[in-house]
């Protein structure tokens, strides 16, 4: 099992990866809201510091955790990009630098 913050930042390389591989192409791609489901296995470890853990589950293994829950949840996610040099996050878009005549 991965845990739900390694399924998102997995996705995160993906769409960066998509975005470098995009750069001096002449068809651009906005990116818009990326919606993500699946099930996830919530479980608690106890102690003193008890913690509430997310574990992204395979459809079809939903029944094989015992001590866990089994919940089907969609997120929605809005990416943006930060400029290097900082100030407000951008619209991502997958591609380089705009064409003549784009629209």
């Amino acid at each position: 099992m991965i845990e739900l913050a390694d399924m998102i930042r997995e996705l995160r390389g993906q769409l960066t990866s998509a975005l470098a591989d995009g750069d001096g192409r002449m068809l651009r791609f906005e990116l818009g809201p990326v919606e993500v489901e699946t099930s996830v296995a919530v479980t608690r470890e106890g102690g003193g510091d008890a913690k509430v853990r997310l574990w992204v589950v395979d459809a079809g293994a939903s029944g094989t955790y015992g001590h866990a829950e089994t919940q089907r949840i969609t997120l929605t996610l809005v990416p943006k990009v930060v400029p290097p040099g900082g100030g407000p996050a951008e619209t991502a878009l997958i591609t380089g630098d705009e064409v003549d005549d784009e629209i």
